[in-house]
Order: C-alpha cells, then structure tokens, then sequence
C-alpha cells in the first residue's frame, strides 16, 4: 500500500536550496548519504486539474496567513518575486529559492485536505 509521497524540486544550486529548506524553513531531515537531505514536509494534498497540451506538475507551500508568512521570510532574507495577490481559491505569492527556481505560497480560502 501507498504510505507516503517523494517531492523533487531540480535546483541550478541544489546545496544551496538544501539550505534553505533546512535553515530557513527549518524542516527536520535525513541525510540519505553524500549530503542528499531529504526533508520531512508538512501535512499535504494533492489536486488534478486540467491541462490542454504539455502536463506539468506544480510544487506550492501553504500557509494560514501568507502576508505574516511572507514578511516573516522577508526579515530572513528571502527574496519574493510578486505581490500577494488574490486568486480567488486563496492569496498567494512566490519566492525565489537561492537555487534561482520559484516556489509559489499560499494561503487557501477552501477546504482544505490535510486534515482528513
């Protein structure tokens, strides 16, 4: 049976997005051997939406207030690449991983799955 799922986030500066995970978001970890930390996430869901041409797949983080998440992460240095904007379903930004990729945050409006 299932019991889990593995997240991959591909980084031009994978020790540096480790880092991050590991210092700024402070999520505990394992280090699978040679540095590889693999980090434990918090509680998540998983959603299928729709797509006409090439499927992608989407990695976001959520929060219960993304304007104190987001000015908590400012004062640690985090850079973010757009505004808190509302998208209906809940408020979201991105910020930029020290790796140079994006990851979106978000405070959802609906129910949500976790806590089932």
């Amino acid at each position: 049976m299932i019991n889990g799922a593995h997240v991959v986030i591909y980084s031009r500066d994978a020790e540096a997005d480790r880092a991050f995970f590991r210092d700024v978001l402070g999520y505990p970890h394992v280090d699978a051997g040679d540095g590889w930390l693999i980090f434990k996430l918090p509680p998540a869901e998983i959603a299928v939406h729709p797509v006409e041409g090439r499927e992608s797949h989407e990695f976001f983080l959520m929060c219960d207030d993304v304007k104190a998440t987001r000015e908590e992460l400012s004062a640690k240095g985090v850079e973010f690449t757009q505004p808190v904007s509302d998208e209906g379903w809940g408020l979201m930004t991105v910020l930029k991983l020290p790796g140079g990729g994006d990851l979106g945050l978000y405070e959802p409006r609906h129910q949500t799955a976790y806590e089932l």
